[in-house]
């Protein structure tokens, strides 16, 4: 029984006097391959990972809302007819948009008490927002008595993030923590939204590795790098970069420049990799899939120029170590995490050598987080 689930239950009884109703729950993830793909309407392929945030709580007779965050060591109360309070702290903007988008759909969403912790680490890269945003609408629809299908729980969390947080993110973060399959990582096609569970072969671990080198430049070099993929297609004639062929981009070099065609052959052979990645797994196939992992870094690195000397030493040190099948970054760039698929007989080991020699080479201390594909959001009545 996880820990940090006790401690939510444990920290609602102290700070409400009796015991919740309901325990929802969302998980964090990590994307094994597919970088800068979704908004080039191509593929990502990410997994739940088996940490969570957590949020017990119990209806209340009038519309407030009193939440107690755990991680933020804070609380606040706010009523659910004026969710956009401007005064109210920063932390509660994910839950306060969920509930936003919630009684938006129309679904009569009471007062409540809640508890929120988690042991997904904040600003890794590891979408602790998404699940905030999943896991509140999870709670909420349990309140309000409603049902909604996976995808459009994880829909409305993007809803969220574009409209009531005011960030132009993708759908893979949502997708992965509302839809997550135990075991498994998630094909998701970007386009279609279309979400295929590939089993992860057993005797593997997901190991991330947080630089500590947090991601500066990413907005404004995100906008430049969306920009120039658009420009491309517009080039190519196509109407995304996921329907381009690498045939296409090699014939038009000389048209596209330097610049555009190394965006866009990342683009075109990412989404290949992703892909590839995922059969290979579906077969057993660790080796073939871990070789597309470095490719994906090599592509980012050179390609796509969005990773960073910490994220290079990391995915470097980590491809050295035995039983490691392939490690790449993961996220954005410029900082966050890398993550490797590691043989679970050599964890103990990767993570003793890996972690002091990043240090040693880089002056920062790493935090390692060994994981496993969990499943996704989910709510019970207690």
């Amino acid at each position: 029984m996880s820990t940090v689930r006790e401690q939510v239950l444990s920290t609602f009884r102290a700070s409400f006097g009796g015991d919740p109703a309901l325990l929802a729950r969302a998980p964090g993830r990590v994307n094994l391959i597919g970088e800068h793909t979704d908004y080039n309407d191509g593929f990502v392929f990410p997994a739940a990972i088996d940490r969570a945030i957590y949020i017990a709580a119990r209806p209340r007779n009038d519309r407030e809302v009193h939440l107690v965050s755990i991680d933020f060591a804070d609380e606040t109360v706010f009523s659910l007819d004026a969710l956009d309070a401007p005064d109210l702290a920063v932390w509660s903007s994910y839950p306060r948009g969920a509930l936003w988008w919630l009684v938006n759909q129309g679904f009569e969403v009471p007062g409540f008490d809640a508890v929120m912790g988690g042991d997904i680490p904040v600003g890794a890269g590891l979408s602790s927002s998404a699940a905030v945003e999943v896991v509140t609408i999870e709670l909420g629809l349990a309140l309000a008595g409603g049902t909604l299908p996976k995808l459009s729980i994880a829909l409305g969390g993007v809803d969220v993030e574009h409209n009531f947080i005011g960030v132009p993110c993708g759908v893979m973060d949502q997708m992965a923590s509302a839809m997550g399959v135990e075991g498994h990582a998630l094909l998701i096609d970007c386009r279609s939204l279309e979400a295929t569970p590939i089993p992860i072969p057993g005797g593997v671990s997901i190991v991330i590795m947080d630089t500590a080198k947090r991601r500066g430049l990413v907005d404004s070099e995100y906008a430049t790098r969306r920009a120039q993929c658009e420009e491309a297609a517009r080039i190519l004639g196509v109407p995304a970069l996921r329907d381009a062929t690498r045939e296409q981009v090699e014939a038009a070099r000389d048209t596209l420049g330097d610049v555009l065609y190394r965006r866009a052959r990342h683009i075109v052979t990412e989404n290949l990799r992703t892909q590839a990645a995922a059969t290979a797994l579906r077969n057993g196939g660790l080796k073939t899939a871990g070789q597309a992992m470095r490719e994906s870094h090599a592509s980012l690195r050179d390609d796509y120029e969005v990773s960073c000397r910490e994220l290079d030493v990391m995915s470097d040190l980590a491809n050295a170590q035995p039983g490691c099948y392939g490690a790449r970054m993961t996220g954005g760039g410029f900082g966050g995490c890398a993550v490797a698929l590691v043989d679970n007989g050599a964890v103990d080991a990767f993570v003793q050598a890996v972690a002091p020699a990043y240090e040693a080479e880089t002056g920062l201390t790493p935090q390692i987080y060994v994981c496993h594909a969990g499943a996704g959001s989910s709510v019970e009545r207690l």
